[in-house]
Protein backbone atom coordinates (compact mmCIF):
# COMPACT_ATOMS: atom_id res chain seq x y z
CA UNK A 1 0.00 0.00 0.00
CA UNK A 2 1.36 3.43 -0.82
CA UNK A 3 2.56 5.39 1.83
CA UNK A 4 0.63 8.64 2.37
CA UNK A 5 2.23 11.30 -0.05
CA UNK A 6 3.13 14.32 0.88
CA UNK A 7 5.12 14.81 -2.01
CA UNK A 8 7.10 13.06 -4.58
CA UNK A 9 10.03 10.76 -3.40
CA UNK A 10 13.41 10.20 -4.95
CA UNK A 11 15.75 7.99 -4.75
CA UNK A 12 17.61 9.45 -2.02
CA UNK A 13 14.07 9.54 0.19
CA UNK A 14 14.26 5.60 -0.62
CA UNK A 15 18.26 5.22 0.27
CA UNK A 16 17.44 7.26 3.54
CA UNK A 17 14.53 5.40 4.79
CA UNK A 18 14.85 4.69 8.86
CA UNK A 19 16.63 1.51 9.81
CA UNK A 20 14.25 -1.48 9.47
CA UNK A 21 11.38 1.00 7.28
CA UNK A 22 10.64 -1.18 4.33
CA UNK A 23 9.53 0.30 1.22
CA UNK A 24 9.46 0.79 -2.52
CA UNK A 25 9.85 3.67 -4.93
CA UNK A 26 7.83 3.61 -8.37
CA UNK A 27 7.47 7.10 -9.90
CA UNK A 28 7.67 9.28 -7.07
CA UNK A 29 5.40 6.92 -4.41
CA UNK A 30 6.80 4.52 -1.63
CA UNK A 31 5.32 1.71 -1.25
CA UNK A 32 5.60 0.40 2.15
CA UNK A 33 6.38 -3.50 2.65
CA UNK A 34 4.90 -5.20 5.06
CA UNK A 35 6.91 -7.73 7.41
CA UNK A 36 6.65 -11.45 5.53
CA UNK A 37 4.47 -14.17 7.55
CA UNK A 38 5.59 -17.67 8.40
CA UNK A 39 4.53 -19.31 4.96
CA UNK A 40 6.18 -16.25 2.93
CA UNK A 41 9.44 -16.89 4.42
CA UNK A 42 9.18 -20.45 3.77
CA UNK A 43 8.66 -20.65 0.38
CA UNK A 44 11.04 -17.87 0.18
CA UNK A 45 14.06 -20.07 1.83
CA UNK A 46 12.93 -23.31 -0.30
CA UNK A 47 13.23 -21.63 -3.51
CA UNK A 48 15.99 -19.49 -2.71
CA UNK A 49 18.27 -22.62 -1.56
CA UNK A 50 17.04 -24.41 -4.66
CA UNK A 51 17.75 -21.46 -6.95
CA UNK A 52 21.21 -20.78 -4.94
CA UNK A 53 22.24 -24.30 -5.20
CA UNK A 54 21.42 -24.55 -9.22
CA UNK A 55 23.60 -21.71 -9.87
CA UNK A 56 26.60 -22.85 -7.57
CA UNK A 57 26.96 -26.33 -9.22
CA UNK A 58 27.03 -24.45 -13.08
CA UNK A 59 29.60 -22.11 -11.33
CA UNK A 60 28.63 -19.23 -13.76
CA UNK A 61 28.49 -15.64 -13.81
CA UNK A 62 24.74 -15.84 -12.69
CA UNK A 63 23.43 -14.87 -9.16
CA UNK A 64 20.65 -15.21 -6.84
CA UNK A 65 19.78 -12.83 -4.11
CA UNK A 66 17.00 -13.19 -1.25
CA UNK A 67 14.91 -9.96 -0.39
CA UNK A 68 16.09 -7.37 0.77
CA UNK A 69 17.58 -6.80 -2.48
CA UNK A 70 17.63 -2.90 -3.88
CA UNK A 71 16.85 -3.29 -7.68
CA UNK A 72 17.18 0.16 -9.61
CA UNK A 73 14.94 -1.11 -12.28
CA UNK A 74 15.70 0.81 -15.12
CA UNK A 75 18.67 2.35 -13.79
CA UNK A 76 17.02 5.99 -13.57
CA UNK A 77 17.10 6.18 -10.05
CA UNK A 78 12.89 6.48 -10.27
CA UNK A 79 12.21 2.81 -9.52
CA UNK A 80 13.24 1.04 -6.48
CA UNK A 81 11.72 -2.24 -6.04
CA UNK A 82 12.85 -5.22 -3.54
CA UNK A 83 11.85 -8.47 -5.01
CA UNK A 84 11.27 -11.43 -2.93
CA UNK A 85 14.12 -13.35 -5.42
CA UNK A 86 16.37 -12.06 -8.09
CA UNK A 87 18.66 -13.59 -10.75
CA UNK A 88 21.20 -11.71 -12.05
CA UNK A 89 23.05 -13.49 -15.03
CA UNK A 90 25.48 -10.03 -16.20
CA UNK A 91 27.20 -9.57 -13.10
CA UNK A 92 27.95 -5.68 -14.74
CA UNK A 93 24.12 -4.96 -13.46
CA UNK A 94 25.73 -5.65 -9.71
CA UNK A 95 27.54 -2.85 -7.14
CA UNK A 96 27.24 -2.03 -3.85
CA UNK A 97 23.93 -0.59 -3.60
CA UNK A 98 22.40 -3.75 -5.44
CA UNK A 99 21.37 -4.26 -8.82
CA UNK A 100 21.36 -1.00 -11.41
CA UNK A 101 18.58 -2.60 -14.36
CA UNK A 102 16.02 -5.62 -15.02
CA UNK A 103 17.23 -8.77 -13.17
CA UNK A 104 16.66 -11.46 -15.61
CA UNK A 105 14.46 -13.37 -13.70
CA UNK A 106 11.98 -12.34 -10.49
CA UNK A 107 10.14 -13.97 -8.29
CA UNK A 108 7.73 -12.28 -5.89
CA UNK A 109 5.63 -14.31 -3.78
CA UNK A 110 2.40 -12.67 -3.06
CA UNK A 111 1.46 -10.52 -0.08
CA UNK A 112 -2.15 -10.96 1.64
CA UNK A 113 -2.37 -7.66 2.72
CA UNK A 114 -1.93 -6.13 -1.20
CA UNK A 115 -1.84 -8.70 -4.10
CA UNK A 116 -2.26 -6.32 -7.07
CA UNK A 117 1.16 -5.04 -6.26
CA UNK A 118 2.72 -8.19 -7.78
CA UNK A 119 -0.35 -9.49 -9.69
CA UNK A 120 -0.84 -5.87 -11.67
CA UNK A 121 1.27 -2.93 -10.76
CA UNK A 122 4.66 -4.90 -10.67
CA UNK A 123 3.98 -7.07 -13.64
CA UNK A 124 3.79 -4.39 -15.58
CA UNK A 125 6.80 -2.68 -14.51
CA UNK A 126 8.79 -5.66 -15.23
CA UNK A 127 7.86 -6.42 -18.41
CA UNK A 128 8.47 -3.04 -19.03
CA UNK A 129 11.65 -2.59 -17.80
CA UNK A 130 12.93 -5.63 -19.30
CA UNK A 131 12.57 -8.51 -17.10
CA UNK A 132 12.90 -11.93 -19.18
CA UNK A 133 10.85 -14.26 -16.83
CA UNK A 134 8.22 -13.30 -13.91
CA UNK A 135 7.25 -15.87 -11.19
CA UNK A 136 4.22 -14.90 -9.12
CA UNK A 137 4.09 -17.43 -6.35
CA UNK A 138 0.58 -16.99 -4.44
CA UNK A 139 0.12 -19.10 -1.16
CA UNK A 140 -3.31 -18.39 -0.50
CA UNK A 141 -4.41 -20.69 -3.59
CA UNK A 142 -1.37 -22.75 -4.23
CA UNK A 143 -0.43 -21.34 -7.43
CA UNK A 144 2.49 -20.30 -9.75
CA UNK A 145 2.07 -17.82 -12.31
CA UNK A 146 5.00 -17.83 -14.84
CA UNK A 147 5.18 -14.86 -17.18
CA UNK A 148 7.99 -15.03 -19.68
CA UNK A 149 8.42 -12.23 -21.86
CA UNK A 150 10.08 -12.54 -25.40
CA UNK A 151 10.49 -9.17 -27.79
CA UNK A 152 6.58 -7.42 -27.45
CA UNK A 153 5.24 -10.72 -26.75
CA UNK A 154 4.61 -12.56 -23.29
CA UNK A 155 3.60 -16.16 -22.25
CA UNK A 156 1.62 -16.90 -19.19
CA UNK A 157 1.26 -20.36 -17.45
CA UNK A 158 0.00 -21.36 -14.23
CA UNK A 159 0.99 -24.28 -11.91
CA UNK A 160 0.10 -25.35 -8.73
CA UNK A 161 2.21 -26.31 -5.74
CA UNK A 162 2.01 -30.52 -6.87
CA UNK A 163 3.83 -29.30 -9.97
CA UNK A 164 6.90 -29.28 -11.53
CA UNK A 165 7.76 -26.07 -13.34
CA UNK A 166 10.78 -25.35 -15.99
CA UNK A 167 12.01 -22.45 -15.60
CA UNK A 168 12.56 -20.44 -19.45
CA UNK A 169 15.99 -18.51 -18.96
CA UNK A 170 17.51 -22.26 -18.84
CA UNK A 171 17.62 -24.89 -20.92
CA UNK A 172 17.44 -27.45 -18.26
CA UNK A 173 16.10 -26.15 -14.83
CA UNK A 174 13.31 -27.40 -13.32
CA UNK A 175 12.08 -26.70 -9.96
CA UNK A 176 9.61 -29.48 -8.62
CA UNK A 177 7.27 -27.48 -5.77
CA UNK A 178 6.48 -31.35 -4.20
CA UNK A 179 10.09 -31.53 -3.68
CA UNK A 180 9.99 -28.16 -1.44
CA UNK A 181 7.73 -29.63 1.03
CA UNK A 182 5.96 -26.41 1.26
CA UNK A 183 2.70 -28.38 3.18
Amino acid sequence: MPIPQERIYTSEDYRNLPDGQRAELIDGKLYAMAPPDRMHQKILGALYSTIYNRIKQQKGSREVYPAPFAINLIANDKIWVEPDISIICDPNKLNTQGCTGAPDWIIEIVSPGNPEHDYIRKLNLYKDAGVCEYWIVDPRNGKVFVYFFDQDKFNVDSYTFHDKIKVNIYDDFWIDFQELNLF
